[in-house]
């Protein structure tokens, strides 16, 4: 059956795509192939987002959990500040136009992300599906959404996460 749940995990699924292509475009330009600053320069606003779905994780998700599986959320929060970490990491290569630094990082970055996210959804999300009400799974999930700044659907980036649309962004 799906549930308001399976919204955040399918924006998991467009995070995992989205990194992907970042991550190999900065392998390719560490190999020398020219034209991919623009593809690397995505994770400035890949990270952005990223940014406020963890605040809603943080805001809505977490309490809900709390509440029925204490303690559980905590590792979830050090996760988030680790991708906050790998992401400086990240930017200051980018920022430094070190092309091998940023592959680095970037591969850093992706396999953090990617373990946390698949953490979420085998474990977390699967305590938020087995143990919260739908009532307040959709809660929840209204809740984490309202914490997307409304300007976020104007300042899209063309080719930028693909799932993020103005319409994602109203619902």
């Amino acid at each position: 059956m799906t549930g308001p749940i399976d919204a955040v995990v399918a924006i998991h699924n467009a995070f995992r795509r989205d990194m992907a292509t970042i991550d190999a475009a900065a392998l390719e330009a560490a190999r020398g192939a020219p034209g991919l600053e623009a593809a690397v320069e995505r994770c400035r606003f890949f990270n952005e987002v990223l940014v406020w779905h963890a605040h809603g994780e943080e805001l809505a998700i977490f309490p809900a959990l709390e509440e029925v599986a204490p303690s559980v959320a905590e590792a979830y929060v050090k996760d988030h500040r680790g991708l906050d970490a790998a992401f400086d990491a990240l930017n200051e290569a980018v920022s430094a136009h070190d092309a091998l630094e940023t592959a680095r990082a970037t591969a850093a970055f992706k396999f953090h992300l990617d373990l946390h996210l698949s953490k979420e959804d085998t474990h977390l999300y699967r305590l938020i599906r087995e143990r919260v009400s739908l009532p307040d799974q959709g809660k929840a999930v209204g809740v984490m959404s309202s914490t997307v700044p409304r300007s976020a659907s104007r300042r899209r980036s063309p080719g930028c996460f693909p799932c993020w649309s103005p319409t994602t962004a109203r619902t």
